[in-house]
């Protein structure tokens, strides 16, 4: 299969890159590197260093190209708040660009990266996809327009697409700085550096953690299966969550509280219809991974020596 990853060059795109060439698919990575990694990128795929907002440059990239994996996205919450401008240019016409793009080169199907950011806070969780959309940023806003423009594609244009809701993804080649800082990595860096562990709020705020592996598979099986591609959105989470401070408790050190900031309360998802519609399954779990990771600390710092 010939593939396209938009956003290649990040945390879960170069893991998704690596694992569809691993099966064998010839894989394009498309990816600015406003975010992105030079040094994620397979050295097996073959490389545009390429925005998503221009249209003229992209769009002979998708001629005769069976599947589209879009990742690229500004996909942080706060600096969306603080750019909303450069984030809808990125996540709405970005994502605009990638459709039409799409279905000019008459791709199969097209799997959208979306967010759990677009249900904000609810007061019932697991959240369902069938629970009310309630962005509290322009992040989560966008993702959720990209999702009906999908949809739309899909039903105005006959071009499959699916939205793939992820939760908070964890594991290999998480970023502590830039588009995917994740709480663990930002943390572990605290700790070696002999620092606290810096705490927003009062740490009560609960998080689902998905595994980027898990993530890597949702997409494959996305692509893969006629049972999606009507726009359909679904939950990518473990159906577990934790709190902040349960976080910190695990990786164990002294802790410091910042000012709280606009965020979801708590994420959980209810991830029933990836297990029905794709056959999908997460495989591994937070803790043990965890440990995993905090004893591969010890080895870098002593080979660091």
């Amino acid at each position: 299969m010939r593939t396209i990853v938009t956003g290649g060059a990040g945390f879960i795109g170069s893991n998704l890159v690596n694992e569809l060439i691993r099966r064998g698919d010839e894989v394009i990575v498309i990816d600015n590197l406003s975010s992105g990694r030079r040094e994620n990128i397979n050295p097996q795929a073959q490389f545009y260093e390429e925005d998503i907002r221009d249209f003229e440059k992209i769009k002979s990239i998708f001629k005769d190209v069976d599947f589209v994996f879009h990742l690229a996205a500004f996909p942080r919450v706060q600096p969306s708040i603080k750019n909303p401008i450069e984030a809808n240019g990125i996540n709405l016409d970005g994502t605009l660009n990638v459709l039409v793009a799409s279905r000019d080169a008459g791709v199969k199907k097209v799997v959208y990266t979306s967010s759990s950011a677009v249900y904000g806070d609810q007061l019932e969780l697991p959240t369902t996809e069938n629970s009310p959309a309630n962005p509290s940023s322009p992040y989560g806003m966008q993702k959720y327009m990209g999702e009906l423009y999908c949809r739309l594609f899909s039903h105005l244009y006959n071009l499959p697409t699916v939205s793939l809701r992820y939760f908070n993804v964890f594991g290999e080649g998480q970023t502590s700085e830039g588009a995917y800082a994740l709480v663990l990595e930002i943390f572990k860096n605290q700790r070696l550096s002999g620092e606290p562990m810096t705490i927003v709020g009062d740490g009560e705020q609960r998080r689902d953690f998905i595994y980027v592996g898990d993530v890597v598979m949702a997409n494959i099986l996305s692509a893969q299966s006629d049972n999606v591609g009507k726009g359909e959105a679904i939950n990518i989470g473990q159906g577990k969550n934790f709190s902040v401070n349960e976080i910190a408790k695990m990786i164990g050190g002294p802790t410091i509280n910042l000012p709280p900031r606009v965020e979801p309360r708590a994420t959980l998802a209810d991830n029933s219809l990836a297990k029905k519609l794709l056959g999908w399954n997460p495989t591994v779990e937070l803790e043990e991974w965890l440990e995993k990771y905090k004893a591969s600390w010890a080895s870098d710092q002593r080979s660091n020596q």
